[in-house]
């Protein structure tokens, strides 16, 4: 059946965006034409043709989107060693040093060293790894633990901590990632796969490199997995503009019209891990420490100014409150389309301007519960608001789930299960009051987000996905495990369990 176009469900109750405008609540068939939904009717009342899912009674729900990814680095994490429960630098050590060399070195990633009660260094990553190139990741992507032979192995000076930070991470995963284009096509082929077998239907990618180039060659040989929006960072603004590219515009060479142009994506802070977010208040124990500005305001202004009149909107990553001032100052200024990345920690007074100056919240709810120790400790000083999740859909901003794969798995259900409950392994939900409802979080889960979301409607895009559990009664644990059935796209079946 994958590959397969279907023509008529049959039997599936709708729990998304549009079963408002249903007559009934009662199960329904839908038919499909073109890869748009053609008519919807109480089950028995349609005549099926052409290829018929048959729902069972399942639920209907407008196919998922993941706002935030890193789509090869994430594909390429399966082949890595996972460092998520790590509690330890000298653990964490000791685990790579024990790991066999892949390629001549070693590749970690996914430890969060925020809490560690010991701190890295380059003697005690040496001591266990020896004179293998051996590469550890941060979860959050902004800073790499690198013992003595691999910094001989990329030129750069080593540090006493064996850290290097923003950039310097940014240029080392850049180098990692930088894999042959079979292998890489391969691990986003079955990248994409599992996205679809999680109900996803489109992403967007935010992979640090130039983008365009791999998705010419992913769409020329006929990627037909996903919808993706590829996104392209500043260092390749002017070879962007000079190239013609514009959001929303099918990429070049394509078979299809899946693969499409996104935003210009702009890093202007650090982290929340590698306590480099822009913040108005210091960090404990760091008086002179506010975090880092990696983007001037007037250099941003400059950027965006230049990415609107090229037709690109934006894709601003902001994680403290100085960076996402800084970001909503520059929407105002250049009258740009687009987004902040992340909001993980906004004023309260900047909150209203996301709605104000049509900028969506591209946000990421597993964060909030990755990070809700080190927020505590971290961040106690801050007098602005930790990932104000329904502080902003109150307010009427835009909002848009993502995961920022690899720092949070890809997965949609994960993602609405931390923005609705706030919880996960049995812990008391954090900030409650931050707390969405299911149908937000589905509507957030669409290509248009909370205030415009995909529908199940005559006309609609026949990106669909049928689940076993009704979302919108089930518990966090169920969200969480929520069996996927059936994913279309355009009407064409991606997955089916």
């Amino acid at each position: 059946m994958i590959g397969e176009t279907a023509r008529f469900i049959r039997a599936v109750r709708v729990a998304g965006p549009g079963r408002q405008f249903l007559p009934t609540d009662e199960p329904v068939d839908i038919v499909i034409s073109e890869g748009r939904i053609a008519d919807i009717a109480p089950t028995g009342n349609l005549r099926p043709t052409g290829l018929v899912i048959d729902g069972d009674g399942g639920w209907l729900l407008p196919g998922l989107w993941d706002h935030h990814v890193h789509v090869l680095q994430w594909a390429l994490v399966a082949d890595r060693v996972p460092l998520g429960d790590i509690a330890s630098a000298r653990e964490a050590a000791a685990v790579m040093g024990a790991t066999a060399a892949s390629d001549g070195c070693r590749i970690g990633s996914g430890f969060r060293d925020g809490l560690w009660p010991d701190e890295p260094t380059l003697e005690l990553l040496d001591a266990a790894s020896g004179g293998v190139p051996t590469y550890l990741i941060n979860a959050d992507v902004h800073s790499v633990w690198m013992n003595s032979a691999a910094f001989r192995r990329e030129g750069f000076e080593p540090t006493a901590s064996g850290v290097l930070r923003e950039e310097d991470a940014f240029e080392i995963s850049r180098r990692l990632n930088a894999v042959e284009p079979d292998v890489a096509d391969r691990a986003v082929d079955r990248m994409a796969r599992a996205a679809a077998a999680r109900g996803i239907v489109g992403v967007v990618d935010l992979d640090m490199t130039w983008n365009d180039e791999p998705w010419q060659r992913r769409a020329a040989r006929g990627f037909d997995t996903l919808r993706v929006s590829y996104g392209t960072y500043p260092q390749h603004l002017e070879r962007a503009i000079a190239e013609g590219l514009r959001t929303g515009d099918v990429v070049r060479g394509a078979t299809n019209d899946l693969v499409r142009v996104g935003p210009l994506k702009a890093i202007t802070d650090g982290s929340l891990g590698t306590r480099t977010a822009a913040c108005a208040h210091p960090y404990p124990g760091d008086p002179h420490n506010r975090g880092l500005l990696t983007v001037a305001p007037d250099d941003l202004v400059d950027m965006m100014t230049r990415a609107t009149a090229a037709g690109l909107e934006c894709a601003i990553h902001a994680i403290g409150d100085v960076a996402n001032a800084h970001a909503l100052d520059a929407y105002a200024l250049t009258g740009a389309v687009g987004t902040i990345e992340h909001a993980q920690l906004v004023a309260h007074a900047d909150i209203p301007r996301f709605a104000r100056l049509g900028v969506a919240a591209s946000v990421q709810p597993e964060h909030a519960l990755d990070d809700r120790d080190m927020t505590d400790a971290i961040w106690a000083a801050q007098s602005a608001q930790p990932y104000p999740l329904r502080a902003l859909v109150d307010s009427g901003a835009n909002v848009r789930f993502g995961s920022d794969a690899p720092v949070a798995p890809l997965d949609p259900w994960a993602a609405m299960a931390s923005a609705v409950f706030r919880t996960r392994d049995g812990r008391d939900a954090w900030q409650p009051h931050q707390r969405v409802d299911i149908g937000t979080a589905i509507a957030a889960s669409t290509v248009g987000g909370s205030t415009a979301p995909a529908e199940i409607a005559p006309g609609a895009l026949a990106d669909l996905v049928i689940v076993d559990a009704d979302p919108l009664t089930a518990d966090e644990r169920s969200l969480r495990a929520m069996p996927v059935r059936t994913t279309l796209l355009a009407g064409r079946v991606t997955h089916s369990a």
